[in-house]
């Protein structure tokens, strides 16, 4: 038996990853006990993502409403499938800025503890497994924002001959800029990573995040920006649009465009990797493009309400080189862009979002 074992399963990646590497004919652990309800109230809740996911994968995927926080709880899990385990997949988090800062205690725990956990106990029970971590470009933290940015129409934009046009490289500082409770929690979590992997020789990476979505993200304010976007244009919510004029820029990358990077890694695992990972030049939009796209494709007017000050450490403009990634596995390649991402969000929502007339 050969298992992957994801953490985090009922949520966008988590649930992508579960699909993925059933499909690969892996036998599925999922680790999740839905703490997005617990984050985010009933429109982040796992609940409906799990539910369909065992609807699908019947047999081949097996769950555990664990809390990575619980490290006895934890080690049961692994020691029970040991060198079975053939990938761990990492992606279960607490992943908002705003939330982080009401309780840093359990932020931190669950990033940096959490990881560390799940990190120990796949050295412990299943070390030749690659260990693909979800991390996030948040670990930069407010530093994009030095770049010297000028104001467009519609979004912020670097200089075309500037080094990082095509995309911010991981070789970007994490010391001395303002992250938020968040970033610093995910900061430890991505060092911990690597340090597993140059440490004790594991096959590790850290995925650094633009926005990842796609249909399946539970989403909510404070996490899932296109995808929230897309639910409040179709709902008729008021979306509140935090500072830089809308014009903040973001790459976004759909979950299966994820996974596949992912089962590229895995099928030629390195050690202690850092990847930035997002929609790149192909696939990057502002607030007000993206209010635009969805507008044409609902045909419904965006209530927007504008508030002045940004959010702390909001980046203003953020846009992922994937050259390395590229570099080290030239046989992946993007498939989705911002107008594609948004259509199928539509289309996977339209039953449980437009009101019925």
């Amino acid at each position: 038996m050969s298992v992957a074992l994801v953490t985090g399963s009922g949520g966008l990646i988590g649930s992508e990853a579960a699909r993925h590497f059933a499909g690969l004919g892996l036998d599925v652990v999922g680790i999740d006990n839905d703490m997005r309800r617990y984050f985010f109230g009933e429109d982040g809740s796992t609940a409906w993502s799990l539910d369909r996911l065992a609807g699908e994968l019947g047999r081949s995927y097996t769950h555990h409403a664990v809390d990575i926080r619980d490290r006895d709880a934890l080690e049961q899990v692994f020691k029970k499938y040991g060198s079975d385990i053939a990938v761990v997949i990492h992606s279960a988090a607490q992943p908002s800025h705003d939330w982080a800062a009401k309780e840093p205690y359990t932020d931190f725990d669950v990033n940096a503890g959490g990881t560390l956990n799940v990190l120990e106990n796949t050295r412990r029970h299943a070390i030749d497994a690659p260990f693909i971590h979800c991390s996030t470009n948040k670990v930069y933290g407010d530093r994009p924002n030095t770049l010297p940015l000028i104001e467009l129409e519609t979004r912020y934009e670097l200089p075309e001959d500037h080094p990082w046009y095509d995309g911010i490289t991981e070789d970007m500082s994490i010391d001395e800029s303002l992250h938020s409770i968040f970033g610093a929690s995910k900061v430890a979590s991505d060092v911990m990573v690597q340090e597993y992997g140059r440490y004790f020789d594991m096959k590790t990476a850290c995925f650094r995040g633009g926005t990842l979505t796609g249909p399946a993200h539970s989403a909510a304010e404070l996490h899932g920006f296109l995808a929230y976007l897309m639910r409040c244009v179709m709902e008729g919510r008021t979306y509140n649009l935090f500072g830089y004029k809308g014009k903040m820029v973001r790459d976004a990358i759909h979950s299966r465009d994820v996974l596949t990077a992912f089962e590229a890694f895995f099928r030629e695992p390195r050690s202690a990797q850092v990847y930035n990972l997002g929609g790149g030049r192909h696939s990057n939009t502002s607030h007000i493009e993206a209010f635009r796209i969805a507008e044409e494709i609902t045909g419904r007017v965006a209530k927007i309400n504008y508030v002045e000050q940004a959010r702390t450490g909001d980046h203003q403009w953020y846009v992922s080189s994937m050259a390395r990634f590229e570099e080290h596995y030239p046989n992946w390649k993007i498939t989705y862009d911002v107008p594609m991402i948004l259509r199928e969000i539509y289309e996977a929502n339209v039953d449980k979002w437009v009101p019925k007339a």
